[in-house]
């Protein structure tokens, strides 16, 4: 098994590492084109995406701030979410298993490997979203401080994933032959 993602106390280190915030691609308003693929998309598998109010403290927020929140099988997010982040916190509760699921509030839980899964799963859900796509995702990713063995999110999800990809296609996330996720039909 790969051991991709750096994870030696990931909020130490994400909190002492610079981030460009303001070069990241956010939600935008729920009636927008990303939200409301976003919403299909969680919906279809019985995660609901409700929209806060500009400012408001977001529930379920692991990391605070703009950053996306989960309680239960609600997602928490608002304009100015950063779109990864909303990805990477749906994905965990896509993961993430019933008994889970039911108890899901912050921090979402899982081993590293689920953690390389949900990273892996949001760039390919990424490519669904109107304007966003895997290399603005990947990007992203890497000015908001997500940290790979191999140096760059890119570099891990087209070099070093394997045991993602795996992961993902033993639960049923991931066709292992078109490496595309189960999205809703109208996408």
């Amino acid at each position: 098994m790969n051991q991709t993602l750096v994870q030696n106390d990931a909020r130490q280190t994400l909190a002492t590492t610079p981030v460009n915030e303001a070069s990241v691609a956010v939600l935008g308003p729920s009636e927008g084109a990303v939200g409301r693929v976003l919403a299909q998309i969680f919906a279809a598998h019985g995660l609901t995406v409700c929209w806060l109010a500009p400012a408001v403290d977001i529930p379920g927020s692991y990391w605070g701030e703009r950053e996306a929140g989960l309680r239960d099988r609600v997602l928490y997010v608002r304009a100015d979410t950063p779109v990864h982040s909303a990805l990477h916190e749906g994905c965990h509760y896509l993961c993430a298993d019933e008994s889970r699921r039911a108890q899901l509030d912050t921090d979402a839980g899982g081993d590293e490997l689920e953690e390389c899964a949900v990273c892996y799963l949001s760039v390919v859900l990424a490519q669904a979203l109107p304007g966003v796509g895997r290399e603005r995702l990947l990007a992203d990713m890497d000015a908001w401080g997500y940290s790979f063995r191999l140096g760059s999110a890119r570099r891990w999800f087209e070099e070093d994933a394997a045991d993602a990809r795996t992961w993902l296609t033993q639960r049923g996330l991931l066709d292992p032959t078109t490496g595309i996720c189960d999205l809703p039909p109208a996408l």
